[in-house]
């Protein structure tokens, strides 16, 4: 089965409306940080499972949640540029389940490098004399300083903020778009710095190449979720080749 691309639409219906929502969940963690001193980020941003902070809905909800100005435009700018050549071809309905999913697998893979993370800082801490109770205390920020005394002060905010610093943006599920335009528009040119030609595929090569690299290099001082972009792209393969092998869509 092939699917005939449709109308080339500049700003795509699911793609518009992406905008608004990232755009009003912007504005609204303004207003509601300066109206009632709330942080939504804290609320709807994800947090590791056996954090306090954890709900399930914030699965959904981080995709939609930005730190701060350049980080919703960059991720914006590239969702519009990216996205619009796949809603044309694909369809509505087929991009935002693309979209959707590889956020959530963008949040499983970071979620699980983080817990593998977790459990390597609790060995030290535990070979340091932290026990079961002592460990619970220290996610909610609290230390016996005796204990504290025998390990690395950076060892021990690393892993409180594993529990209480919230992941917040669309860039999983972007980064699954990127490698969808990737795969599907191979040798379309990407100008860099609106300078600099490169074909489609050798830019998601290099890009998703360098988010590795960043990710293994695992820099405690870092806010940037390396290997949810690289779940993204992951997902975005996976899920492309499912839908390839399954009902042949696409002409390659």
């Amino acid at each position: 089965m092939y699917y005939q691309p449709v109308r080339f639409n500049l700003l795509p219906e699911v793609i518009k409306n992406l905008l608004i929502i990232n755009g009003l969940f912007f504005f609204a963690t303004f207003a509601f940080r300066n109206t009632f001193l709330t942080d939504l980020n804290q609320i709807l941003g994800l947090y590791l499972p056996g954090s306090p902070e954890f709900k399930p809905y914030q699965l959904v909800t981080h995709m939609f949640m930005h730190g701060n100005f350049g980080h919703i435009f960059f991720n914006m700018f590239a969702l519009w540029m990216f996205g619009t050549s796949l809603e044309n071809f694909w369809g509505g309905r087929r991009f935002l389940t693309y979209y959707l999913l590889t956020g959530l697998g963008a949040a499983a893979l970071h979620l699980g490098v983080n817990y593998w993370e977790m459990l390597k800082l609790e060995s030290v801490l535990r070979q340091a004399g932290f026990d079961a109770n002592s460990l619970s205390m220290l996610r909610l920020g609290e230390v016996d300083p005796r204990l504290a005394s025998g390990v690395p002060r950076d060892l021990i905010q690393q892993y409180y903020m594993k529990f209480n610093i919230p992941t917040v943006g669309a860039s999983g599920a972007v980064f699954g778009v990127l490698l969808a335009f990737g795969m599907m528009f191979p040798n379309q040119l990407i100008f860099i710095y609106f300078l600099f030609p490169i074909k489609a595929k050798y830019f998601v090569m290099i890009y998703g190449a360098l988010e590795l690299i960043n990710g293994l290099s695992n820099d405690p001082s870092s806010n940037i979720a390396h290997f949810a972009h690289l779940g993204g792209m992951l997902f975005g393969f996976i899920l492309i080749k499912y839908w390839q092998n399954k009902s042949n869509p696409y002409n390659y």
